[in-house]
């Protein structure tokens, strides 16, 4: 069920919008990447370069999400620059709410009123030096409700947080909108807590890694119906890869959950891609 997406209409798998993606292989696949920064001054320069290298490899939508004040402007440029195949998001990551200016909330919300956009990257953060967790607690909280009041979905960032997580997602409820654990790096058995949320989960490029077990366990546990896939460009570079990450890499991160699930990989570039227009198919 996709939760306050009901008007969007779900494509049948093999079915897809043609955003100008080349034949991968012998196989023409759709991807579209969950999570990613293109305004990240380490590769904005590249972007058209690596715009063509992604669709190259199928990736034919990306989510391009704002961490803080100074990079929103730069998400809403992209999107200007590539209106068919940029999903914005806006949102305060909580490394920066520590710079973030007293009309900050304002700001955010003129964004969202100025483009169909998600509210992210969001979330908790306890693995920072330090940090305050009644700050974050409470930025996060006040983005979740501008999400609600605009009924936008959520890109949520947590790391060794998952039980305040889960905390403020029980005082706050459901997500109206839904919304993504973006490179999920919790347990398989907290899922079924959070999906209760109306939460999908996404898994980045750390899943190429042999050695992530948790991570493959957790993949393995995700329904089908509530999976996703991203690169998190330019961070989290895919397994023998030691430069910057690229959007281009989402086929690698597919090609490893197709192995890990046992399933074919144009079922998980169809499956992905109808998850992902589920979720954001509304800010197309």
């Amino acid at each position: 069920m996709a939760f306050g997406r009901d008007s969007a209409p779900r494509r049948k798998p093999g079915t897809k919008r043609d955003h100008g993606c080349k034949a991968v292989g012998l196989h023409m696949v759709s991807f579209i990447d969950a999570h990613c920064h293109l305004q990240d001054e380490r590769i904005r320069g590249d972007l058209r370069s690596l715009m063509a290298h992604a669709k190259d490899k199928g990736v034919c939508r990306l989510v391009c999400c704002g961490s803080g004040q100074d990079d929103w402007e730069s998400v809403a440029a992209i999107k200007e620059q590539y209106p068919s195949q940029i999903i914005p998001s806006f949102g305060l990551h909580p490394w920066y709410i520590k710079d973030r200016s007293p009309k900050w909330l304002e700001s955010l919300e003129g964004f969202l009123k100025r483009l169909p956009s998600g509210v992210g990257e969001i979330g908790l953060d306890h693995g920072l030096k330090d940090f305050d967790e009644q700050d974050q607690r409470e930025v996060f909280l006040a983005q979740l409700a501008l999400a609600r009041t605009y009924h936008r979905p959520v890109s949520i960032h947590c790391r060794r947080a998952w039980d305040v997580l889960l905390d403020v997602l029980t005082d706050f409820g459901p997500l109206d909108a839904g919304g993504v654990i973006h490179s999920y790096s919790g347990s398989a058995e907290m899922i079924p807590a959070l999906q209760a949320y109306h939460l999908y989960f996404s898994f980045s490029c750390s899943i190429t890694r042999s050695g992530h077990a948790r991570g493959r366990r957790a993949l393995q546990a995700v329904p089908r119906d509530r999976l996703l896939i991203e690169t998190d460009s330019p961070d989290i570079p895919p397994a023998g890869s030691t430069g910057l990450n690229e959007p281009s890499h989402l086929f690698l991160v597919a090609q490893t959950v197709s192995e890990v699930l046992g399933v074919n990989l144009e079922d998980i570039a169809a499956l992905t891609t109808a998850n992902a227009t589920a979720l954001f198919g509304s800010l197309a």
